[in-house]
């Protein structure tokens, strides 16, 4: 594929050139901000299906970055020296939506970039998930987890897409000695996350800004871990610029564990906001536990996040007050 009126009108072959998919994204654009001020040369690709443009604006001026829409279930041609591999609506209202699209964009999508990396020897990190352990009896979770995921349920067309990409990447590994690298996300929040992606947290700061019912399904009692942004992708660039023979798969979230009510009293407070907590039934298939053991990432990365919850719901807060 030709790029056409490309910004790059002079390439300084010595700085990488980094393909993002799903770049347009709420982790994919701060992943994109973060390089972009570092000097790489930064593609971001998206379908936008979750993604916008209104996401990476600022960036649209820069001379290193830019955007191409496209959707990596059809194959792409292009250059790049390092891939991340964000690409797929990671909330259940979004990957619901379409499941058999959600399937096809984790294996589909994961074939096409694992193609593209192969035949440009470049470097590619996958975005995997905490999904991958399902409903897990082993608690925190470590990466040697098999997981427990119910592979027909309403939520295992992200749940079992991911652990297939993940296979997908490791057999290139095997078979083909690509340099890859794999991330498990754990629940990571901030400034442009869609407001009626259905996550728990912007769900609760857009019920208590609007002071209406904050809905917490089930008893409140099941527990999350919340990461930061900014220390997300932290992590994730520690990670792709590591050793080539640290491939992971490796646990990437804040292992501070809260409770749903917990987490919908603190918003509570922080906004002032004069909402009442209701409850209504669990979904299908909803972990009751999540937190990530992150030992592997402290050991191997010099990594752990740092950003406490008030201080990152402040910031969120904070961006949704301006959009809402």
């Amino acid at each position: 594929m030709k790029i056409q009126n490309s910004k790059f009108k002079i390439q300084n072959f010595n700085t990488p050139r980094v393909l993002i998919t799903g770049g347009a994204g709420f982790l994919g654009s701060h992943l994109c901000e973060r390089l972009v001020a570092e000097g790489f040369e930064v593609l971001c690709v998206d379908n936008c299906f979750t993604g916008t443009r209104q996401n990476i604006f600022h960036l649209l001026n820069k001379p290193n970055f830019e955007f191409i829409r496209h959707d990596i279930t059809f194959p792409l041609y292009i250059e790049a020296d390092e891939i991340y591999n964000l690409a797929c609506p990671a909330s259940p209202v979004h990957y619901q939506f379409d499941p058999v699209q959600t399937t096809k964009t984790s294996v589909h999508g994961a074939i096409n970039m694992l193609g593209l990396a192969k035949r440009i020897k470049a470097k590619i990190l996958q975005a995997s998930t905490s999904e991958v352990y399902g409903d897990p009896d082993v608690h925190p979770q470590p990466e040697t987890y098999w997981g427990r995921v119910n592979p027909i349920g309403p939520r295992s067309c992200y749940d079992e897409g991911k652990r297939c990409a993940e296979t997908l990447f490791f057999d290139y590994y095997r078979q083909h000695s690509l340099k890859i690298k794999v991330v498990r996300i754990f629940n990571t929040y901030g400034p442009r996350m869609h407001p009626n992606d259905g996550r728990v947290v912007s769900n609760f700061i857009v019920q208590a800004l609007k002071n209406s019912d904050i809905t917490v399904f089930g008893d409140g009692t099941q527990t999350r871990s919340f990461c930061y942004v900014d220390d997300l992708i932290e992590g994730m660039i520690r990670m792709m610029s590591g050793p080539d023979d640290f491939t992971g798969p490796v646990n990437l979230g804040n292992p501070d564990e809260f409770t749903i009510l917990e987490l919908a009293q603190k918003i509570i407070k922080i906004t002032g906001s004069k909402s009442k907590i209701v409850f209504k039934s669990l979904p299908q298939d909803d972990p009751m536990q999540r937190k990530p053991d992150i030992s592997l990432a402290r050991k191997k990365l010099k990594w752990q996040p740092v950003v406490k919850l008030d201080e990152g719901l402040k910031k969120t807060i904070k961006y949704f007050e301006t959009i809402l």
